[in-house]
């Protein structure tokens, strides 16, 4: 079985828009999102640091709106300096959640960065900053794209827990039991900590096949073929892939999981839907 339940979190992702356009539409996005009255609201950090300043951004105004929000953080690209800086900022802001993740090292090196993996950022935000942060950490139920094998990852996994994560939130799937099974095998591990599935819904199958490939995330044979079958059908596709991201979400906590974390893609249709079809806000 999954991690214990008496506790759920149900939160969503958003990303930093790289427009004036883009943020414009996110905070439309985000006031619609924020009626669900998620535990919180999750923001990306770009690879090599990219969006380091929009993630503050858009973190401390929708803070400061009410929201309770947990910015993305790594070491990549990303000096000890930089990264103490923007802890004073989010704390002074209100922040008492992170998500510390490896991060990417930016291409061509130059970073004053002493540290490369998330368990170092983990133990560092604990050096610093003690308990203040609630600090979640990434998994992969179906293995990190770039881990040896199902065993060293965990390890990993278990190293940032070891060193003082609160939680994880898992890359996406569409096997319960891929979740399932990891679960059982964190815990034969010693993790006992909550694993918060992460949930993508299907809006665009192309896009989908895509960045599955990048990320390791398995779309299985059945559901891709199904999801071919709709061709140039969007509300055909859309329609089919909310019945089943619904029933999925319906698995996972039928089965233990302790909440979800929906990422967006920058939308709200989808989410909402799915929310509402879960009655989330009726089962924390």
């Amino acid at each position: 079985m999954a991690a214990e339940n008496s506790s759920r979190s149900f939160s969503i992702e958003f990303y930093p828009p790289r427009t004036a356009e883009g943020e414009a539409k996110l905070d439309v996005v985000h006031e619609e999102l924020a009626r669900l009255q998620p535990d919180f609201f999750s923001v990306t950090y770009g690879a090599g640091g990219s969006t380091r300043a929009g993630t503050q951004q858009l973190v401390l105004k929708y803070r400061q709106q009410g929201s309770d929000v947990a910015p993305h953080l790594s070491f990549g690209g990303t000096s000890e300096d930089e990264v103490l800086e923007l802890l004073a900022s989010y704390k002074e802001g209100g922040i008492r959640r992170i998500v510390a993740l490896r991060g990417d090292i930016p291409s061509g090196g130059g970073s004053s960065m002493q540290y490369r993996y998330a368990n170092e950022l983990v133990k560092f935000l604990r050096e610093k900053t003690g308990d203040y942060f609630h600090i979640e950490v990434a998994c992969y139920p179906e293995v990190h794209p770039d881990a040896r094998s199902l065993r060293s990852d965990v390890d990993f996994f278990k190293q940032k827990v070891d060193a003082g994560a609160n939680s994880a939130i898992t890359q996406y799937f569409y096997n319960p039991d891929a979740y399932f099974y990891f679960v059982d095998y964190c815990r034969d591990k010693g993790i006992t900590i909550p694993i918060v599935p992460g949930i993508m819904p299907i809006t665009n199958y192309e896009n989908l096949s895509r960045f599955s490939a990048k990320c390791g995330a398995e779309i299985p044979l059945w559901l891709g073929k199904r999801l071919i079958e709709f061709g140039e059908d969007v509300d055909g596709l859309r329609d089919f892939g909310l019945e089943f991201v619904t029933s999925l979400c319906e698995k996972l906590l039928d089965g233990g999981a302790p909440g979800l974390h929906f990422y967006s893609m920058n939308l709200s249709k989808n989410v909402s839907q799915i929310w509402n079809n879960l009655s989330l806000s009726q089962r924390k």
